[in-house]
């Protein structure tokens, strides 16, 4: 008795329960369900049912997957008349309708009860599953592919396509979900190669080179644009059947593979397309303009069909190498180094945007190596040993930047060797006088090029100190000596280029220069000899100065290096002191000002005593403060030093009253000329007791140099026997106080051989020392090991004759003895 109630399918549209919804049942809602049934329909678009509401079925739903409502609006009717039992229940029937899909396939809705067995009770939804599994209607198989069949060929013909997409993506899904896909994926596959085949004879015909470049590009852009379209359309394959046969490529590597296999496996086609793209390349690189997006899309083609290294790189590689080998040979005979510097640079910026635009990523290492192989690796020597002096000499920053920044990219690239070539100066003697001078401006140079060119590398920093200490020191002490003296021309008063700071800079910029050397006794024993001058002669510029250089020195070398000239600077703060007491208890006869400087032997340079005739006045003078001194000091003894002195002398000439600033030979020479008009050379030399040669050189000082005191006759640069020498009374200077040039300034040849010998002997006592301290720890040692432990602890350079010969020497005093047994180990002597 009850009523059905339609539900059509097309009046579901605005439905709660949407098919974007997957509403999955809780736990809470299933007590309210009873039971859900559904029954395939095929033929009617409505359906009823009728259920007995006295009996309740329950079950526990079990869901594989959310259950999905595809658009049913469910509606309640109720009618108070109709009812299927004695207590009136009210029956709803729904019914879904049959939906017809554009394919021709049809789904069947179930029908759903709703039932109540009392009213105002709940609800109960019942699923069960189909009574049989929806089958194909006859034929669809061979429809449906003809129409896909249709759709593929009017892609690849470019032709509009007669079907929907979405009807033929349904078509393939509804093949896959019914196991055709096998099938399916051979008839696409069949369809594809028969397209492709027909492909290649438009290329077999003669083309130019450019149009069949053009040719193939187009039927590559063409097969990928039909085979996106296609496996748009087979996604659905795609995903399903091809994914779970590992076996079986995509459809689009399907269609790579056949595009390969078909066109470019072609040896004819091939060939064509890799030297077309190299003439194009090599048009490029000569300067023409190329299609640059036509090789793009070529060199991506091959990529994609992974072709490319085996077919295209080592063949561009091969040609890249030949083109620059050549290049580079022409270049280097026809250009200077810096424009060929920039052109290897354009090269190598040319071919880094090739990669970054047409070129795959793979090819940038190899092609840059053999870019920088062939421009740079084969002409490293031949670049430097051409440009590097030039541009060192014209300091050109700019092309010093760009031929490291080149350079550096070679193995081998860092410029160590030429640097040595360049320091010639320093081993040349002629140029002894500037030699420090120009290092300490090179070196300069060379730190700002390190600095700003060559981005402050260490190596290279390393490989400089190296090349310094190697060049100075091939001139044994004698860049020592020179550091010595250019240390003392900026030290003396008469030095005013420089303010203290600039003084101060120049002081460290030497300190660095200094450490390179081996010999630093040698510098020691120069630097004390000339500072003993100008501290004795007050001819220092700065107290500060000295003092800041002795810092510097004992800093580097230690307290040791810097004992005695530090001593040298006590003397000379102790003998004013003494000077002060001397002046305050004693009243000195006559109009002579006396200074004594007390100077310990140790401290100081070793010079030779020269005994001469003295005044009266001087000799009295001289035993009134050893009085007082030795009165202060019992033990001590007093050696006067007549070559350290000096004088200023009071004259009268006819221009007026002058002051001469002399040393004390000259101030001997000069005051005979009160008791005399004229004198020969002999008759000075017998009267002052000063040595020939010395008194030679202080004559010439007076009678030849640019203040003349003194008329010689006959007149001539140099002092002869038999030379007489008068006073010149009609002397005249612009200034009131002269200084005679002091010739006890001056260092002569046999001044300097003295150092140096005293040099040698300090040096024998060190080695002696170090060879007796290393014997007594090791009581035995071999020959060998006896010499490298010796040059171990020596901190300078020794030659190996001369330690052998210390060896004997020591062997001869008995601290040591040749072993018995075997005479090249020793024994230490206790």
């Amino acid at each position: 008795k009850g009523k059905n109630v339609v539900l059509p399918l097309n009046k579901a549209r605005n439905s709660l329960i949407t098919p974007s919804k997957k509403r999955k049942i809780n736990s809470s809602e299933r007590e309210d369900i009873d039971s859900i049934s559904s029954s395939p329909k095929t033929t009617n678009y409505s359906s009823s049912s009728c259920t007995s509401t006295s009996q309740h079925i329950q079950k526990k739903l079990r869901f594989e997957d959310s259950v999905d409502f595809i658009g049913l609006d469910v509606k309640m009717a109720e009618e108070s008349s109709a009812s299927c039992s004695s207590n009136k229940m009210k029956t709803v029937f729904l019914a879904g309708g049959v939906g017809h899909h554009a394919n021709g396939l049809t789904k069947t809705a179930g029908s759903t009860t709703f039932s109540n067995s009392k009213p105002g009770a709940a609800k109960k939804l019942v699923i069960k599953n189909f009574k049989e599994k929806p089958k194909l209607p006859e034929n669809y198989t061979h429809e449906t592919w003809q129409k896909l069949k249709e759709a593929v060929e009017a892609i690849q013909n470019s032709i509009s396509i007669k079907y929907n997409l979405e009807e033929l993506y349904q078509a393939v899904e509804n093949l896959c979900s019914h196991k055709i896909s096998a099938k399916l994926y051979k008839q696409l596959q069949v369809v594809c190669e028969d397209h492709i085949k027909a492909q290649i004879d438009q290329f077999r015909e003669y083309l130019f080179l450019t149009l069949f470049l053009k040719k193939i590009d187009k039927c590559w852009q063409d097969h990928c644009r039909q085979m996106i379209m296609i496996r748009s359309i087979f996604l659905f394959l795609d995903r399903t059947y091809v994914l779970q046969n590992s076996m079986l490529p995509s459809v689009w590597d399907m269609g790579l593979e056949l595009f390969r296999f078909y066109i470019i496996s072609d040896m004819k086609v091939q060939s064509k397309t890799i030297d077309g793209i190299l003439l194009l390349i090599e048009r490029e690189r000569s300067g023409e303009t190329v299609d640059r997006s036509l090789l793009r899309s070529l060199l991506s083609m091959l990529s994609d069909l992974q072709i490319y290294q085996d077919s295209f790189e080592q063949r561009f590689l091969e040609e890249t190498n030949r083109l620059y080998a050549a290049e580079g040979q022409r270049l280097m005979q026809e250009r200077e180094v810096p424009d060929y510097l920039h052109h290897v640079n354009k090269r190598l910026e040319e071919e880094a945007d090739r990669v970054i635009t047409y070129l795959d990523q793979s090819t940038q290492k190899p092609l840059i190596a053999t870019v920088e192989k062939q421009l740079l690796g084969e002409h490293l020597t031949a670049t430097l040993q051409k440009g590097l002096n030039h541009l060192l000499d014209e300091n050109r920053i700019q092309d010093l930047c760009l031929l490291y920044q080149l350079f550096s990219r070679v193995r081998g690239g860092v410029l160590l060797e030429i640097w040595i070539i360049h320091f010639t100066m320093v081993i040349n003697p002629e140029k002894d006088k500037t030699m420090v001078q120009e290092l300490l401006d090179f070196k300069d140079k060379v730190d700002h090029i390190i600095h700003v060119c060559f981005m402050k590398n260490e190596k290279f920093v390393n490989a400089m100190k190296e090349a310094f200490e190697t060049f100075i020191n091939k001139r044994t002490n004698k860049p020592a000596e020179l550091i010595a003296k250019h240390v003392d021309w900026k030290l003396r008063a008469g030095n005013k280029e420089a303010t203290d700071e600039e003084l101060e800079k120049m002081l460290d910029k030497i300190m660095i220069i200094f450490r390179f050397i081996y010999g630093k006794d040698v510098f020691e024993a120069f630097y004390k000899k000339d500072l003993a001058k100008r501290l004795l002669v007050g001819k220092s510029a700065s107290v500060d100065a000295e003092k800041s250089m002795l810092s510097k020195l004992k800093h580097e070398c230690g307290a040791a290096f810097t004992s005695k000239l530090e001593g040298m600077f006590k003397d000379m703060e102790l003998s004013k002191d003494i000077m002060v007491q001397f002046k305050q208890c004693q009243n000195l006869p006559g109009n002579i000002e006396l200074t004594v400087n007390i100077l310990t032997m140790g401290y100081w340079p070793t010079y030779v005593p020269m005994e001469v005739h003295l005044l009266p006045e001087m000799v009295r003078l001289q035993e009134i403060f050893k009085t007082f001194y030795l009165g202060k000091h019992s033990g001590r003894k007093l050696q006067w030093q007549s070559t350290l002195g000096h004088c200023v002398l009071k004259a009268e000439f006819k221009e007026g009253k002058k002051e001469l600033q002399v040393s004390l030979f000259q101030t001997l020479v000069l005051l005979m000329f009160n008791e005399g008009e004229e004198f020969t050379l002999e008759e000075i030399k017998l009267a002052t007791g000063i040595e020939d040669g010395e008194l030679r050189r202080t004559l010439q000082s007076l009678a030849c140099g640019k203040a003349r005191v003194i008329h010689k006759v006959p007149k001539s640069k140099d002092v002869e026997d038999g030379d007489k020498f008068s006073c010149n009374d009609d002397f005249k200077h612009k200034l009131f106080r002269i200084k005679i040039n002091q010739i006890q300034m001056k260092e002569t040849v046999e001044e300097q051989a003295s150092t140096t010998e005293r040099v040698y002997q300090d040096r024998q006592y060190q080695i002696d020392a170090a060879i007796v301290r290393i014997m007594k720890m090791r009581k035995t040692l071999s020959h060998n090991l006896l010499v490298s432990e010796v040059y171990n602890q020596l901190k300078f350079p020794v030659k190996p004759a001369d330690l052998k010969k210390r060896i004997e020497s020591l062997i001869d005093r008995d601290y040591m003895e040749r072993d018995k047994e075997n005479p090249n180990q020793y024994n230490y002597v206790a």
